[in-house]
């Protein structure tokens, strides 16, 4: 899809699991914000999937907190 005067829009084939992933640790979102020192607001907007990107520092805080990898939060779905 082509916009007026802007990029085309593209589809992101990276899916964030990060609901998933505190669903099973049983954390919350503010728990996970005070265990990785980011504000709630960026970790929902990691949550919803309108990040454009993620330091790998912050990945690597986020995987400590929930004792995971990253493939667990970030799945690549080209379909």
């Amino acid at each position: 899809m082509l916009r007026e005067g802007k990029e085309p829009l593209t589809t992101v084939a990276i899916n964030v699991q990060l609901d998933r992933m505190l669903q099973e640790r049983r954390m919350s979102l503010t728990e996970l914000s005070d265990a990785v020192g980011v504000t709630i607001a960026n970790l929902s907007i990691l949550k919803t999937g309108k990040a454009k990107a993620v330091r790998f520092t912050t990945l690597e805080k986020i995987c400590r907190a929930l004792d995971c990898q990253p493939g667990d939060i970030l799945v690549f779905d080209d379909e």
